[in-house]
């Protein structure tokens, strides 16, 4: 895999890309390139034995125009300003593809949580929640759960900011738990949104996604909701992977009795119904029909992208293909279905949630469902539109001219204050 790729230049090459299809000023557009601000903060935590330990940590809002940030917060060892920056970038365009009205930020601290227990966890979390204080609120900007984070760490964000504020406001962050505010739906949502556009891709391309073969790179939450949603579509799951390394059965395997055994072992390898196991790097060349990378950006460069198989492609992760690569699939007319469509689910329904927080009344998952399945084949239909339209050469330049022209109205109607 390649990590040298900046994903912050690959946003830009993305939207420069667009440009060539839209009819703004180069001023208007170099706008939409950069962030507004990055809180950039250096966590001094103690740990349990007494010693102090520093996380950099950062929060990049990216544009508002829209309406107030959003976007996850992530903790790995690999966070870096310009990866927040990217992806607070790439959740700008994401919230403008699917037509909620969000802006993007995103977040992250600098951590491998493996290596802490779950109070030094707790006292990292809280410690960010505090720096974070300021800039955050339901009218301002909205965290939520991303890599290595979820509903533990967002109760106590929520619960430090409500305490420091003395006030009860659960819209100031989303992916809690039920109990705490949270959406029925929430957790399969990122998942879901991957089986959606999956099923509406084969469709336009009228193919029959009950024969398709299907290898999913990253099975954490994303990858092995859609894995499972997929194989209820009646596709069949011949591969999956995480950290430690790849399982296949060209036969197929079940996807939730391969995530029961992550789930009790800590890694899909050593999984009893697969019959080789492989690398992510061959994961990711297999002949198959479906492709779904669901891991973190850059998972495919150029290189590899010359030995891609798979017909179509899912990005569950956001930026898992560099520009190299996109440019490769696309001169040899792979189909790749982008990040900001097909892993929307999460802010989608995140906004679900907000939107409940707000009215203090909540949706049955049925509803929240519902929803979402209504917001992702709409964004989808005007993918395809745009697509035919503009004779553009990607699906994702095609979401993105979407996206652009969605976040350039909502600014020009605001106007640009000196």
């Amino acid at each position: 895999m390649s990590n040298e790729v900046n994903p912050f230049e690959s946003l830009q090459e993305q939207i420069d890309d667009a440009a060539a299809y839209l009819e703004y000023p180069t001023d208007v557009l170099e706008r939409l390139k950069h962030p507004e601000r990055v809180l950039e903060t250096n966590l001094s935590v103690e740990m349990d034995d007494g010693s102090i330990e520093v996380f950099k940590a950062f929060r990049s809002q990216f544009n508002g125009d829209r309406g107030p940030y959003k976007g996850g917060i992530r903790y790995h060892p690999q966070v870096s300003r310009d990866e927040v920056k990217a992806l607070s970038g790439w959740m700008v365009y994401k919230c403008a593809a699917v037509n909620i009205p969000y802006g993007g930020g995103k977040g992250g601290i600098k951590l491998d949580p493996r290596e802490y227990s779950d109070g030094e966890v707790e006292r990292v979390t809280r410690s960010f929640a505090k720096e974070l204080r300021p800039f955050i609120g339901e009218d301002r900007d909205i965290p939520a759960p991303d890599v290595n984070t979820g509903q533990r760490e967002m109760n106590w964000i929520k619960d430090t900011y409500e305490t420091l504020e003395n006030t009860t406001e659960p819209g100031v962050i989303t992916g809690k738990a039920p109990e705490s505010g949270g959406s029925a739906g929430r957790v399969e949502a990122t998942g879901r949104s991957v089986m959606l556009t999956t099923r509406e891709a084969f469709d336009y391309l009228g193919k029959d996604v009950g024969e398709a073969t299907v290898a999913v790179q990253g099975y954490g939450n994303a990858g092995s909701v859609a894995a499972k949603l997929i194989d209820d579509l009646g596709a069949n799951i011949v591969a999956v992977s995480d950290s430690s390394g790849a399982v296949y059965n060209p036969d197929g395997f079940d996807a939730r009795a391969a995530k029961s055994h992550k789930n009790e072992t800590g890694s899909v390898t050593g999984f009893e119904d697969a019959t080789e196991e492989l690398t992510n790097e061959e994961l990711l060349t297999l002949d198959v029909d479906l492709l779904i990378p669901a891991a973190l950006e850059n998972a495919i460069n150029g290189d590899i992208a010359q030995e891609v198989q798979a017909d179509i492609i899912v990005e569950a992760a956001n930026g898992p293909l560099t520009p190299r690569a996109d440019d490769v699939l696309t001169d040899r007319d792979v189909a790749v279905f982008p990040d900001i469509l097909a892993n929307a689910g999460g802010v989608t329904v995140s906004y679900f949630e907000w939107v409940q927080n707000r009215q203090r009344f909540y949706w049955e998952e049925q509803r929240v469902n519902d929803e979402l399945e209504r917001v992702i084949t709409n964004a989808f239909d005007n993918l395809v539109k745009t697509y035919e339209r503009t004779d553009a050469p990607s699906f994702r330049t095609a979401m993105y001219v979407v996206a652009i022209e969605r976040v350039v109205n909502a600014a020009e109607e605001a106007g640009i204050w000196p």
